[in-house]
């Protein structure tokens, strides 16, 4: 059957399937960063990126956090529910780096308690920017409740992931997630976890450059990308919730 293409994103594509509701997303090694200012290829990040979330989305089903997950299919692809996503970007934040420490002044590698929780307009024309809680409400991009619902879902999967990462030697700076309605109008997560989405440090390491794990290896042109990528999915597939 030849699966019709519904959407093509910076760093996945979703297709449909003969189930109703249910989608094919495939993970591309495409990268971008700065607002896709900046692009290349990071030969096997696809298939590293699905195995990572695939594996992190099964642990947080675990915890009870619901998810628009239902399998990975091969390497690069995982069958997804079909979800209306919510226009924002929610980061958490538990050490102080990137955007944050440049508007700020704050020191990188400050540490953030209680974790910082943070929306911004998932729209590239406008650079996604970050929207305080009543701007978001003018736009009427969520309803109250459902602000107040991704701040607790966000921080509740940040309590997880968290012990999770530190189990594998790994602190986890900040990172993006995106949350979406099922056909029965419920907020699941949706989209990826991934060193795409998230700043990983490697906790081996003291080196502010060598300790990166994450996208911030392309964005800043560190060099090893693949290598970090697949060193996080070595480590995050030894250790389940």
């Amino acid at each position: 059957m030849t699966h019709q293409k519904l959407y093509e994103g910076k760093a996945k594509i979703l297709y449909s399937t003969k189930t109703e509701n249910i989608l094919l997303s495939v993970f591309k090694d495409d990268a971008t960063a700065f607002n896709a200012q900046k692009r290349g290829t990071i030969p096997g990040k696809g298939a590293m990126n699905c195995t990572i979330a695939s594996h992190l989305f099964r642990q947080l089903e675990t915890a009870g956090i619901p998810t628009h997950f239902i399998e990975q299919v091969s390497d690069a692809e995982m069958q997804v529910k079909a979800v209306t996503i919510i226009p924002l970007e929610v980061v958490i934040r538990n050490v102080a780096a990137g955007s944050l420490c440049k508007q700020t002044g704050l020191e990188l590698g400050t540490l953030i308690s209680p974790p910082l929780v943070e929306f911004y307009y998932k729209n590239d024309e406008l650079g996604d920017p970050l929207l305080t809680r009543d701007r978001l409400l003018l736009m009427k991009l969520a309803t109250p409740e459902q602000v107040d619902q991704l701040a607790a879902m966000a921080l509740k999967i940040n309590d997880i992931l968290t012990h999770f990462f530190q189990e594998c030697g790994i602190t986890l700076v900040d990172f993006k997630l995106e949350f979406g309605l099922d056909h029965q109008q419920q907020v699941i997560l949706a989209d990826e976890i991934s060193p795409d989405t998230c700043r990983l440090w490697n906790q081996s390491e003291t080196d502010p450059s060598r300790r990166v794990m994450d996208k911030d290896r392309f964005r800043n042109n560190l060099g090893e990308i693949e290598s970090a990528y697949q060193l996080v999915m070595q480590r995050v597939l030894a250790h389940s919730i």
